[in-house]
């Protein structure tokens, strides 16, 4: 039995997931995925929320100005999802991408990939949250049938020694990128992921299919138009952007049972 993640808040499992699940157990998708060799990402899904309705949890601080739409003062004022939370959309969350980017208000949606051919097989949105890939991979592995082991793709971010260690205890193989940031002081950041895997050609393969995941995310946000939801609430963004992924399979398998098989 896997022990849980500590922390880890449940993913949800709406209808929108049972309809996803049932596009790829049609026999005809079915053979189009692979069974042994995934990828896992995450990227960032602004909330439909302005900077302004994120407010101190106190009730503290200026308050907006006059009219539908008021000025807010935000010099001085140190914000944090500790501190404040969204008016509009209490489950989104502070959160920026890397340093020196802007910080905004949203979720964070993840996909878990299949090799063979770049098909989503499992999807969900959550708070955005420094571990919230992580915690995600790890719920949506618990909820895929035990079966044979399998290799599991992903960059640099999950370079985790706990998060390895989970993964394997799942009989996952972490063909994991290796994050060998480098301190001020020179000291090369220990990776969790060691020769036992990097060794095999699989590993290379891993890492080049990967990056297709980046596919799945670029049609979501501009044909699907998901950059920013427009729902609030996890719950119901969840489901749309499940719905999103959805209909990505939907256009790319009617071009993958047409090509001609080798």
């Amino acid at each position: 039995m896997q022990q849980p993640f500590r922390g880890r808040e449940p993913v949800i499992d709406s209808g929108t997931h049972t309809a996803l699940a049932a596009l790829l157990a049609v026999p005809q998708v079915k053979k189009l995925l692979s069974s042994e060799h995934f990828s896992v990402d995450g990227t960032l899904i602004e909330a439909w929320a302005s900077m302004k309705s994120f407010r101190p949890k106190d009730n503290s601080g200026e308050p907006p100005g006059r009219g539908r739409n008021g000025e807010r003062n935000f010099h001085k004022e140190k914000r944090s999802n500790q501190t404040h939370t969204s008016t509009t959309d209490p489950d989104a969350r502070l959160y920026r991408k890397a340093d020196g980017r802007e910080s905004r208000l949203c979720f964070m949606a993840h996909v878990l990939m299949e090799n063979r051919n770049g098909l989503a097989v499992d999807a969900v949105l959550t708070r955005a949250t420094g571990t919230a890939e992580r915690e995600a991979t790890l719920a949506i592995l618990d909820r895929r049938k035990p079966g044979r082991r399998i290799t599991l793709g992903a960059d640099k971010a999950y370079d985790v020694t706990a998060f390895v260690e989970d993964l394997r205890s799942r009989h996952v193989t972490p063909h994991i990128a290796i994050n060998g940031r480098v301190s001020k002081h020179g000291v090369v950041r220990k990776t969790a992921v060691d020769g036992r895997t990097t060794r095999h050609l699989g590993y290379q393969s891993s890492q080049i299919c990967r990056k297709r995941i980046e596919e799945v995310f670029g049609w979501i946000k501009t044909q699907a138009g998901l950059a920013k939801v427009k729902v609030r609430g996890c719950a119901k963004a969840d489901a749309v952007f499940t719905f999103a992924v959805a209909a990505y399979n939907l256009i790319r398998i009617p071009k993958l049972l047409a090509e001609p098989t080798a």
